[in-house]
């Protein structure tokens, strides 16, 4: 065991799926930002930012929640690093409490930075440089103030050892300038910047140049290195737990962004072997907060004695972010899901009805778009401003795309679930796979229609074999592959499965990643996104086009676009969602009344002895 105090804190920077709705959609909470106030204080994607200098915290946060108390949550797995910006390591759980940011991202707004390190930025008109000033009163943990040179190291140092996402977006930086005087740094852009490159600049996590300098960045540490945000590492186990502990002389507690954040004195992640056993210590009593992922769990698995009698709340806590896009992905580098015809036959045979009322108790909804849950998701009838965007590929598109949006197929009886097979059929011999002796072959090569079914959790297995069932039943062979994490990491990212199970996670402010999950050039780059091998010239289009989107209104119009080529195309077989977050947690445990659009904001909940 390793055992450290220092003089440190954490920051936080909340992922998407960590997060709760207010009652406003997006477009509500744009329109509500206040035109009459003062000069922009944040910097926002689009429009105006919706607070300023007047605002002494985020409206959904308690700014007189007291401090103190433990949260302690598990989690499975283990770890080898406590640097999570190299590609090498596990990174620990809780070190985005670890390292402040230039700027603080907020969770009711799409996407919206606001001052930290930087107490201000400035953006060229066409957002081509942005320049931001730092903070004299920032700090590291040993006190050392933040300089410069801290900032353009970090830079340098991610553009170099970061990973993958962080290099591909610094390398668009052109060029550096320090101005000493009046304590600022500007970063002008080349060639492929767009529209939200600044904002992900002003993301960037700043690291001490007097730790890093002799050290090398890319190799995993358990020595925690120099940082400044709102809690201290005081204890690591490797693999097993880790404390963080708030620091009482945090050098932003008082901003805005972070007024009502950070209550808890100690927060703590235990590491157990898999999350049966994480889940037995949470009904022990040896954890008092745990978010639940599984639905058919969340149904049955909580009316234990704590549970009953009110000592542990469980809560169903809604959001408007969309919802992570969970599918059985074709790998269409691979015959046959090169072939249209196949992948739509094969999309009709999974079993909603029968996995959602066996498996989850009927918890879940069906995915049918991949900005599911959210109001970028495509509308019934397209609009005219995305019939303009679409038209140019007119012939090369399903027609059905210039209709309607996809609706995924349902069979509720068996007639109707008999018909889905003869639908299948059908496509699957037009195609040239025929039925011989029972078994699906090819009708020119006589080779059998058999492929592997790529995993990585039990928990998936049963979803699977019940699609793998249906299968068969056109004489068609899926073999499930549960992998180990690393092993189906490794093959998931240099695309080495025929179908797999994983997800995609997008917010309510889409911009690069979109070029990453779908580019012909991601399709062939290994350890990007595209895990269907996507290649349109259509989807290029539109992906940049969100990403280059001026207003909220090109970029509402390009994902709808975008939403229904992708989901017309049947590259993925969508799954399901919740459309809300389960979590239990001790009573004494207490939350804002007010959640955000994205959700639930943990860094903003407290205890009350």
């Amino acid at each position: 065991m390793i055992t450290i105090r220092t003089t440190a804190c954490i920051f936080t920077l909340l992922l998407a799926a960590f997060l709760v709705p207010v009652t406003a959609s997006y477009a509500d909470t744009e329109q509500s930002a206040v035109q009459s106030k003062a000069a922009p204080y944040g910097l926002a994607m689009h429009g105006r930012a919706k607070y300023d200098q007047t605002d002494t915290h985020l409206s959904y946060v308690n700014p007189d929640a007291p401090k103190g108390g433990t949260r302690t949550e598990g989690t499975s797995g283990t770890f080898d690093t406590l640097n999570p910006y190299s590609i090498k390591g596990i990174a620990a759980q809780g070190l985005n409490l670890y390292y402040d940011r230039l700027m603080q991202r907020v969770w009711d707004e799409p996407f919206t930075m606001y001052p930290l390190i930087a107490e201000k930025a400035v953006v060229a008109d066409d957002r081509s440089a942005i320049t931001f000033f730092i903070n004299p009163a920032a700090r590291f943990h040993d006190s050392s103030p933040i300089t410069l040179d801290d900032i353009k190291f970090s830079f340098e140092t991610l553009r170099e050892s970061g990973r993958p996402n962080m290099q591909r977006l610094y390398k668009l930086v052109d060029d550096v300038t320090l101005d000493r005087d009046a304590g600022s740094i500007r970063f002008d852009l080349g060639d492929g910047y767009d529209q939200e490159t600044v904002l992900i600049l002003s993301m960037m996590p700043v690291l001490s140049k007097a730790w890093w300098k002799d050290r090398d960045f890319a190799a995993t540490t358990l020595t925690p290195p120099l940082s400044s945000g709102p809690y201290i590492i005081t204890d690591v186990d490797p693999g097993r737990r880790i404390v963080y502990e708030r620091d009482p002389d945090y050098w932003a507690a008082n901003l805005m962004v972070n007024v009502g954040h950070y209550n808890f004195d100690r927060v703590i992640y235990d590491y157990f072997r898999d999350d049966t056993a994480a889940f037995e210590s949470f009904k022990a009593g040896d954890l008092n907060f745990r978010r639940e992922w599984n639905a058919g769990k969340w149904a049955s698995g909580y009316d234990f004695t704590a549970a009953q009698n009110g000592d542990v709340i469980t809560a169903e806590i809604p959001h408007q972010r969309p919802e992570r896009i969970q599918s059985l992905i074709f790998n269409t580098r691979r015959a046959p899901f090169d072939d249209i015809r196949v992948r739509k036959a094969l999309s009709r045979l999974i079993d909603f009805e029968w996995i959602n009322d066996n498996l989850f108790h009927g918890k879940y909804k069906r995915i049918e778009s991949f900005f599911a849950n959210s109001p970028l998701a495509a509308p019934d009838t397209p609009s005219a401003e995305e019939m303009d965007l679409l038209s140019p590929w007119k012939d090369s598109l399903p027609a059905a795309i210039f209709e309607t949006r996809w609706h995924a197929p349902t069979a509720t009886n068996n007639k109707e679930w008999r018909q889905e097979l003869r639908t299948a059929d059908s496509l699957l011999k037009e195609a040239g796979w025929i039925v011989q002796d029972g078994k699906r072959v090819n009708k020119d090569t006589g080779a059998p229609f058999e492929f592997e079914i790529m995993i990585s959790s039990p928990a998936e297995k049963k979803i699977v074999l019940s699609f793998a069932k249906n299968l068969s039943r056109l004489g068609i062979q899926a073999n499930v592959r549960l992998l180990d994490d690393a092993n189906f990491q490794n093959r998931l990212s240099r695309y080495d499965y025929d179908m797999t199970l994983y997800y995609w996670r997008n917010s309510l402010s889409p911009g690069t990643e979109q070029t990453l999950y779908w580019s012909c050039e991601s399709a062939d780059i290994p350890y990007r996104w595209n895990y269907p091998g996507i290649c349109h010239p259509a989807v290029d289009t539109l992906s940049r086009k969100i990403a280059n989107a001026k207003t909220r209104r090109e970029l509402v119009t390009a994902a709808h676009a975008l939403d229904r080529i992708l989901t017309w195309q049947h590259y993925v077989i969508p799954l399901f969602y919740a459309g809300y977050d389960m979590v239990a947690y001790d009573k004494t445990i207490k939350r804002p009344d007010v959640t955000p659009l994205y959700g639930m904001v943990i860094e903003s909940w407290w205890i009350e002895e």
